[in-house]
């Protein structure tokens, strides 16, 4: 018995030392460095660019590109579109992108398929001029009763205040967005011929040629000419609301 019992000491010694073979060693492997991160990495996002602009423009303006040639479904009115160049912060491509995608809108002028719209260059034949302007320029080019806060067409002239498209107005109750569509439509409407309209009932959407700017009375927000295909309109006329003082600037 004692030599059986150390021929099978003898082997088991024998059966481990075999398997610390090849350089292996006992102890726990370190651990692997961890993978760098895939991808680029985070950063923050670029803060809004702040818009300024004087209550006095110079009157020069710089123009927004025209669009490629495209076919356009019924009467094509050609537009361009000029942003004074006192205005900082606003690009013109970004501010004419903006005023293509509402006058393209299947609620909007072109819905019946009897009328589209195209930009052009400055030096192209136009049927009428989207201007981006400051408060002071917009009187100058509206020739009404200056009050330096609302927009207006002139002739051939869609003249949208600066300090309305950046601040909208108080107690709109909508996101910017939407008051930009409404200044939009409502101007170029009057360029189409549409004159003003008043709500046609409490709780109702708002015509797109109710003076929005200076009060809904009982309507709510809407800046679309056309609901479900059909032109929406309210009865014709105006309201004595009270025109706020005249835009002052803004310095960002």
């Amino acid at each position: 018995m004692p030599v059986r019992r150390s021929l099978a000491a003898a082997l088991l010694l024998a059966a481990l030392l075999s398997g610390c073979g090849g350089g292996a060693s006992g102890a726990a492997a370190p651990a692997a460095p961890p993978r760098p991160p895939s991808g680029p990495p985070a950063s923050s996002a670029p803060r809004p660019v702040p818009v300024t602009y004087p209550s006095e423009g110079g009157g020069t303006f710089t123009a927004a590109g025209a669009e490629s040639p495209r076919p356009g479904r019924g009467t094509v009115l050609r537009y361009r579109v000029l942003v004074e160049k006192d205005i900082k912060g606003i690009n013109p491509g970004t501010f004419a992108a903006a005023v293509r995608a509402t006058l393209a809108d299947p609620r909007g002028w072109t819905a019946t398929g009897e009328l589209s719209f195209r930009r052009v260059g400055r030096t192209e034949a136009r049927d009428f001029t989207v201007y981006l302007v400051t408060p002071g320029t917009r009187d100058t080019l509206c020739q009404d009763i200056p009050d330096g806060y609302t927009s207006c067409r002139n002739g051939d002239r869609v003249v949208l205040n600066v300090a309305r498209w950046v601040k909208g107005v108080p107690r709109y109750g909508v996101p910017l967005s939407v008051y930009r569509q409404y200044l939009v439509n409502h101007e170029v409407g009057h360029r189409l011929g549409h004159g003003h309209e008043r709500c046609p009932g409490k709780g109702r959407p708002a015509p797109v040629m109710q003076q929005q700017t200076l009060g809904l009375h009982g309507c709510r927000p809407h800046p679309w000419p056309y609901r479900d295909g059909e032109r929406y309109s309210g009865p014709p006329g105006v309201y004595d609301d009270p025109i706020p003082p005249p835009d002052r600037g803004s310095a960002g």
